[in-house]
């Protein structure tokens, strides 16, 4: 074979392998919608989900098993894709760039208002640094004006499941790598998240978690989280993009992101 066809072979070749990088590379970024990974912080998701995954569980099952007892992930309950495409970084930037939006702290002891969305996304939506207090940490999260962010969750679908009694609030969020919030409780509720990945760790009512309410959970996981025996360490799950996390009413619960991740709860109230 002359020297030519070698050469045309391995520009044959190396064309190739630059085509199929570039695929890989784009389906990645169409599956994060173009938000960032983790980064630097290579978050990493629990050794073993202790949380119960379901696919097609029924309200019955939804109800006598979990309503009142234990939280639950659900999977395959609704069809957000539209949604999911809605919140991408491009389209979201583009629909509501120029809004204003307000930030909580983790701890909520604080809000800085008066921030467009672009630039919360281009300056402040980075991997949180591990030695931040809870109320450095600003992310969006609730608040949300409904009158301008009302055309985006006419989209959502959210879960078919209701409890006797309540009315669902949305809160909508997005949040950067190793963002999240410390222990805390409130009625029921769930959360799905539509980019990214969420570690959750739960306790029930009666078990009161040791944490300092100021510092971040990513603090927490790496301090404290280590030293404690296996009998009291919480229930602990990464939620995936397009599954929901339901919790019971009163349980504790922090929140740790794994990823820039795009997510909307519905409270139960």
């Amino acid at each position: 074979m002359g020297l030519a066809r070698w050469r045309w072979l391995g520009m044959r070749r190396f064309l190739f392998l630059g085509l199929v990088a570039l695929a890989f590379l784009e389906s990645g970024t169409a599956a994060s919608g173009g938000w960032e990974l983790s980064g630097h912080l290579a978050l990493e998701e629990e050794e073993q989900c202790t949380v119960d995954r379901r696919a097609n569980l029924t309200y019955s099952e939804f109800i006598h098993q979990y309503a009142f007892s234990k939280p639950v992930i659900l999977q395959r309950l609704t069809n957000n894709s539209l949604f999911q495409d809605l919140c991408s970084k491009e389209k979201l930037l583009a629909e509501f760039g120029d809004f204003k939006i307000r930030l909580s702290t983790a701890n909520t002891f604080s809000y800085q208002k008066d921030l467009s969305f672009q630039d919360y996304v281009e300056q402040l939506l980075q991997p949180q640094d591990p030695n931040s207090l809870g109320n450095d940490t600003l992310y969006f999260f609730g608040d949300n004006n409904f009158t301008e962010w009302g055309g985006l969750f006419q989209h959502y679908s959210p879960p078919p499941f209701r409890l006797l009694g309540t009315t669902a609030a949305y809160s909508f969020g997005i949040a950067g790598a190793g963002s999240g919030v410390p222990f805390h409780w409130h009625g029921p509720g769930y959360s799905e998240v539509i980019f990214g990945r969420k570690r959750w760790f739960l306790y029930p009512p009666e078990k009161t978690p040791d944490f300092h309410p100021n510092k971040t959970t990513l603090a927490w996981l790496r301090n404290t989280y280590p030293a404690l025996p296996i009998t009291e360490r919480p229930l602990q799950c990464t939620v995936q993009a397009g599954e929901v996390l339901y919790f019971p009413d009163r349980w504790w619960h922090a929140t740790l992101n794994l990823d820039t991740s795009v997510f909307i709860s519905t409270f139960l109230g």
